[in-house]
């Protein structure tokens, strides 16, 4: 396709990054979003800033050439965080290489961000949402800042979801930039939303090929404009099976960047290579993107049946109908099958003395199945959607017979007023949760999008609801949701209030929502548990009892929560020395090394590496979380961990045979005695030739329990005792090369096992060298015979602890331990600026013999041992609060 473009974006963080013809299609990495992520936003909760900031690397490292940072969440200060980050991320010239792109709702945080990035960002987002003052307004200031913007596909009426309203809004949108702001065309990236298709709903077949259709008129007709969206959207009705959503990314993504689409946030291990998918897979997917057949979803949801891992298998027979009544009413609704589903619940009428206790007996208690098994991803969107179709064809059967009933007339289960509230515009959740509620016999009145409170209040009494649904996607939504509980409590309202979307969380319900309002609030993580959680709370027997159940469940779980943000006490530097750890010196017993000074490992063999693997880490690096080898055997994670265990098993055979990975090491044993209580000074012959400097825990402890620095486990110089202390680094060469290879031949799920192997590698020679000395080369646990269990469980004498961990967090340690080794000249390990290792697969760190010295946490330090610390390290204080900013106390 030709593209009228003349004149090309350019970014910068501390590289350029300029979009032309030859450009290939731009990552935006997205795992720095706390929206986006859970790891993400607890990290950043938690105030871990140092490992949040391991994310963005991982990021930038992964190939992304763009990283979207937000902090839009409700218990988090947004402007602080964001601005906190951007600064760290500035000092890390490995991250900050990249353009940054600034995602947040709220412009306080979108300027703050402005204010502190180096080189040419991306603001996400601006819309015409609010109306076009306030949208020229937010350009004009980003024009000033000198950043491009992302511009949603909305407008004053809402979201654009089909092909005529992206072109309108964005036609519009370019227009009153272009011609009225002046801002630059090149700097405008439409984000013309990424929606998900296959989700069963009629209204939603269209939804990838009107963005690759709208795509395509941008790029012809609005000059010099980019083409953005998240990639991951358009799947999300097969969360859980891999291989059908990772075939959807591929198809849309080569359609759309045919059609013009230059950028968006891709998950690069969550793609197919285009030519690789199957041919029968490829062609029931590309029916559903590009919407070519009636019944195109049916084909597809009945396919991914088949599909399991790589495997396809099928063959279902009819020997669940020799089930009972309950279980064959559970299995038709579980699989979508509605077949025999009449005949099923006429025996079920039969037995029953109403018909309506069908419905809340039998049908109920399947669809409750169906919705555990969704909150647990082992049933897809449109199964689901699938399983409410059997529910209505069951009910429209019994509505008759209910209607003949003298005491019973026909009527809904109960009237649900659903609604996405003020200020936000994404209402696909809600919609679907509308039709699963519809099909299970519930009476829907839905409001739509940007809703405002007054308006749902006056709604619910009109029209005398059961419950309200409150939707939201973006952060501003969750203050609009606790203002209205704040408004249901002043009206004297006694009806449910269910909380869902995207942003939305257990915890802001609990802490921020059930706070507000006396009556019952819930929080309805999943589409199908609406219709367990809406049955519990209309449900005229059990709907109190279960009310107060979850009333002291909130507030359980808030007191809990509350708890963990209570500040702590501290003392002083001098007073934590005066509760140092104190070891009787006099009676100690020191080993002297066997060998000292610095060695390098000769020859090694990954063979003798295999049996100190610790594989838990390994699965936990895939996102399969269990300890090995129990997880093998685990209900849910227990296939994909087995087959991902034998991948691994059959990489390292052939890694080991064609010896593609080399392992390194060196280590070196000396004098040592710790001086000024947390500094230790090493020695040769004597002579000082180095000093660590050790931080000690200042958190006020009770009475009889120490403020702990390594420094401890070291003979002070003024016992006159000789002591003795190692360091280390160990190494993992060529795994770098070896993924870049695979990624060369379009193999990244072999390119990342090629990485997470040789960080098994790494941590197993870290074990193994350390097993060498104690037994060997320092010698002080000869007689040592440990399992590896009893290795991974730290059962061994002596501790390793490392710079950058919980007892010593200061990674500028290391510099003394590459100087003190000549790591770099003896075995090719470098530090980077920031004071990573290369190549990234590498250990390093001290070895303590003492038996009395034990792995600890550092925690939180105040500010006169951060003074302290630089004065000894001589150093400048803000070079030490750099380095020691998460243990800070601020």
């Amino acid at each position: 396709m030709k593209v009228n473009q003349s004149k090309y974006m350019k970014l910068s963080g501390l590289e350029p990054l300029v979009l032309n013809e030859n450009s290939n299609f731009i990552n935006i990495g997205e795992r720095t979003n706390v929206a986006g992520s859970r790891k993400f936003l607890r990290l950043i909760k938690e105030e871990k800033f140092d490992e949040a900031l391991d994310i963005a690397r991982h990021q930038v490292d992964g190939g992304a050439q763009i990283i979207d940072i937000n902090m839009d969440d409700g218990l988090i200060d947004g402007k602080e965080a964001m601005v906190k980050f951007l600064n760290l991320i500035a000092a890390e010239p490995d991250i900050c290489r990249v353009p940054i792109m600034i995602d947040s709702s709220k412009w306080e945080i979108i300027e703050a961000g402005l204010q502190v990035i180096q080189g040419k960002g991306v603001v996400n987002s601006i819309s015409l949402k609010e109306g076009k003052d306030k949208f020229i307004w937010e350009a004009t200031q980003i024009k000033r800042y000198g950043a491009a913007v992302i511009v949603m596909a909305f407008d004053e009426v809402g979201q654009a979801d089909n092909y005529e309203r992206r072109i309108e809004i964005a036609e519009r949108s370019y227009s009153i930039l272009v011609d009225e702001v002046g801002f630059p065309s090149e700097d405008i990236i439409f984000d013309l939303n990424v929606f998900p298709v296959a989700t069963g709903m009629e209204e939603h077949r269209k939804n990838a090929i009107d963005f690759i259709e709208a795509t395509r008129w941008v790029r012809q007709n609005l000059e010099n404009a980019s083409v953005s969206g998240g990639v991951s959207n358009v799947s999300f009705s097969f969360r859980g099976n891999n291989i059908v959503r990772e075939a959807m990314h591929s198809v849309f993504l080569y359609h759309a960047i045919q059609a013009g689409m230059n950028m968006g946030i891709v998950n690069p291990t969550m793609l197919e290579v285009y030519d690789d998918i199957p041919k029968d897979l490829l062609e029931h997917v590309e029916d559903v993107i590009l919407d070519r057949r009636d019944d195109a979803t049916e084909r597809l949801l009945e396919f991914a049946e088949t599909v399991k891992g790589t495997k396809v298998e099928k063959a279902a027979d009819l020997s669940w109908r020799e089930n009972s009544l309950q279980d064959r009413i559970t299995h038709a609704l579980v699989k979508g099958i509605d077949a025999f589903i009449i005949e099923d619940v006429e025996e079920a009428r039969q037995a029953a003395n109403r018909p309506l206790n069908v419905i809340e007996g039998h049908l109920m208690i399947g669809m409750n199945v169906v919705g555990d098994l969704f909150g647990e991803g082992k049933m897809f969107l449109p199964q689901v959607v699938k399983s409410a179709r059997v529910m209505k064809k069951a009910v429209a059967y019994l509505n008759p017979f209910i209607e003949a009933g003298k005491s019973e007339e026909q009527k809904a289960l109960g009237k649900i007023l659903m609604a996405t509230v003020k200020g936000d515009v994404h209402d696909i959740g809600k919609n679907i949760v509308s039709v699963v509620l519809g099909c299970n016999n519930y009476e829907i009145v839905d409001l739509g999008v940007m809703v405002p409170p007054e308006k749902i209040i006056e709604t619910a009494k009109k029209e005398n609801v059961d419950a309200i649904g409150l939707s939201g996607l973006i952060t501003p939504s969750l203050d609009e949701m606790v203002y209205l509980a704040k408004e249901m409590e002043r009206e004297n309202m006694h009806i449910p209030l269910l909380i869902g979307g995207a942003t939305t969380s257990k915890a802001h319900t609990a802490v921020k929502i059930d706070t507000q309002y006396k009556n019952a609030v819930v929080h309805v993580n999943d589409a199908s548990r609406a219709v367990t959680v809406v049955g519990d709370l209309l449900n005229k027997q059990t709907a109190n009892e279960y009310v107060a159940r979850l009333k002291k469940d909130y507030d359980e779980f808030r007191t809990k929560f509350l708890k963990r943000g209570k500040e702590k006490s501290y003392i002083s530097i001098e007073e934590a020395r005066e509760r140092k750890f104190k070891i009787d010196w006099g009676n100690a017993d020191i080993v002297k090394p066997k060998e000292m000074g610095v060695q390098m490992l000769k020859q090694l063999s990954l063979k003798e590496l295999l049996p100190y693997i610790d594989w838990s880490p390994f699965f936990r690096s895939w996102d399969l979380h269990g300890r090995y080898p129990d997880i093998l055997d685990d209900e849910v994670v227990g296939e994909q961990a087995k087959q991902l265990f034998n991948d691994a098993q059959t990489m390292i055979h052939d890694i080991i045979a064609k010896q593609l990975l080399k392992p390194k090491a060196v280590f070196g044993l000396f004098e040592a005695n710790s001086i000024n209580d947390d500094d230790i000074s090493v020695k040769k012959k004597g002579e000082e030739i180095a000093v660590f400097r050790t931080l000690r825990q200042q958190l006020k402890k009770r009475e009889g329990l120490p403020n702990l620095a390594l420094a401890d486990f070291i003979a002070p110089e003024s016992e006159g005792k000789k002591d003795y202390i190692g360091v280390f680094c160990v190494a993992i060469f060529g795994a770098q090369e070896l993924a870049e290879d695979y990624k060369n031949k379009d193999d990244d799920y072999s390119a990342i096992m090629a990485q997470a192997i040789a960080d098994r590698f790494a941590e197993a020679f870290a074990e193994y060298l350390h097993k060498q000395v104690r037994t060997k080369h320092w010698g002080y646990a000869e007689g040592e015979d440990l399992t590896n269990d009893e290795l991974i469980k730290e059962t061994y004498k002596g501790i390793r602890p490392a710079p950058g961990y919980p007892a010593c967090p200061d990674h500028l340690e290391k510099e003394t331990i590459w100087e003190l080794l000549e790591v770099e000249k003896i075995i090719g390990v470098t530090l980077t600026e920031s004071l990573a290792m290369w190549p990234a697969a590498a250990v390093s760190g001290y070895y303590f013999a003492n038996p009395e010295a034990k792995y600890f946490g550092l925690g939180k330090i105040t500010d006169d041992q951060v003074t302290d610390y630089a004065q000894r390290k001589g150093i400048t204080k803000d070079k030490a609060r750099k380095w020691l900013h998460p243990n800070l106390v601020e």
